[in-house]
């Protein structure tokens, strides 16, 4: 369904299964420029499928940028960059990784959006990688997994703009350094940033409020990103605007869920005020770290009244909310501190009430049919193992914030 909002044209894809077939689509049809930003780009079926899509845009002459982060292609691109770069496409991997065993404080600041712009018309933003839904490993029964839950939303109008300067100021850094955290292009997110300055004054201005408003029903579309320059707390600011204002119902879905003090506080106030809190979380262990470390969460969560469902159908990826049935946002960044603190992300936020609707139903299905509902009775037996890796996992992911010198705030 393409929703027509604010002068934009907005079309929400679900999983691979939509999104790579609208990607090469555009892919196919571009005729000036292919520019892409992702986190992992993987050789199985749908990383050699945009690899060839790309390779041929190249051979017709269309300009094709790709940039990838060192961390994320460490052990999934296999010879599919030499094979690009042979083919035409031009590519930048940020902060590129020599080995697994080099600590640095840098190493966890990544590249972790999923941007894609085509012929600086038509944008893709969301939390879907290249990678094939159903590439899935280290489960035995990993054949009957349903495909990875994530989202995109594909996007036609004036915030095209903003996405090309910020896919532009990075790209030209990393060609200055590739290991670059920083570097000059200041003047390019200045542009990008201006209406993001208004917005987190207005974000700070709210959560600092003693009576939240009612959401602006106005349709409006926002493209907000994460740097470690002039935009560090952008999304989160989004985030608490949002949950400030809430009247109803807050639905968050979020692979990993480590919230700072913040976003914690402002979910138990939504809740004390009788707004409905739901959360749509991982429910499958890919990573120890994060998995068991969102868990830790639990009992406070549940002592708020908040209510939690684990996706269980398959591995759930997306980093989506809906707010009151009008405030909806799709993009690359989880509520944890590596996202919030560290990564540069990108979100699109949509005030627009058929948007969030679609949103919403999708997320209900999957809350109805294909996750496992928590009950606090229940929680609170579960045995003293998986007590001591919740404990161990929260304990490990704040010492390694605080070895590397950031405050979980």
């Amino acid at each position: 369904m393409t929703h027509a909002i604010d002068g934009h044209q907005l079309e929400l894809l679900r999983n691979g299964g939509e999104y790579f077939p609208a990607l090469l689509e555009s892919i196919r049809s571009a005729s000036r420029s292919i520019w892409i930003e992702t986190y992992i780009f993987a050789d199985d079926d749908a990383g050699r499928a945009v690899a060839s899509a790309l390779i041929d845009a190249a051979s017709r002459s269309v300009e094709v940028r790709l940039v990838l982060d060192g961390f994320g292609v460490f052990d999934h691109v296999g010879t599919l960059d030499e094979r690009m770069k042979r083919g035409g496409v031009q590519i930048s991997v940020f902060r590129p990784e020599t080995s697994r065993w080099q600590f640095r404080k840098s190493r966890l600041r990544r590249m972790h959006r999923k941007l894609v712009l085509i012929d600086d018309h038509v944008a893709f933003c969301g939390g879907i990688n290249i990678l094939d839904d159903f590439n899935v490993h280290g489960y035995a029964n990993a054949e009957s997994f349903a495909a990875r839950f994530d989202f995109a939303v594909r996007i036609e109008g004036p915030i095209t703009r903003k996405i090309r300067d910020t896919m532009d100021t990075l790209w030209q850094t990393l060609r200055d350094d590739p290991n670059a955290s920083r570097n000059a292009g200041l003047r390019a997110l200045e542009r990008a940033g201006r209406s993001l300055r208004a917005f987190t004054r207005r974000a700070s201005a709210a959560s600092n409020s003693e009576r939240p408003t009612s959401a602006n029903p106005a349709a409006r579309v926002s493209f907000l990103f994460r740097d470690n320059l002039r935009h560090r707390r952008s999304i989160e600011a989004a985030y608490l605007l949002a949950i400030n204002r809430a009247t109803q119902e807050v639905f968050i879905a979020n692979a990993y869920f480590f919230p700072g003090k913040r976003l914690l506080a402002a979910l138990n106030a939504a809740e004390a005020r009788g707004v409905r809190v739901r959360l749509l979380l991982q429910g499958r262990k890919e990573y120890f770290l994060q998995h068991y470390a969102s868990r830790a969460f639990y009992d406070r969560l549940f002592n708020s009244g908040i209510e939690i469902a684990e996706y269980t159908a398959s591995f759930l990826h997306a980093k989506v909310a809906v707010i009151d049935g009008v405030w909806s946002t799709v993009g690359s960044s989880n509520i944890d501190p590596f996202s919030l603190l560290l990564a540069r992300e990108a979100n699109v936020f949509v005030e627009d009430s058929a948007f969030a609707q679609e949103l919403r139903e999708h997320l209900d299905r999957a809350w109805a049919n294909e996750s496992r509902v928590l009950e606090r009775s229940h929680w609170e037996k579960r045995s003293l193992l998986m007590r001591f890796k919740s404990r161990l996992a929260y304990r490990v992911a704040r010492l390694l914030l605080a070895v590397f010198g950031y405050n979980l705030r």
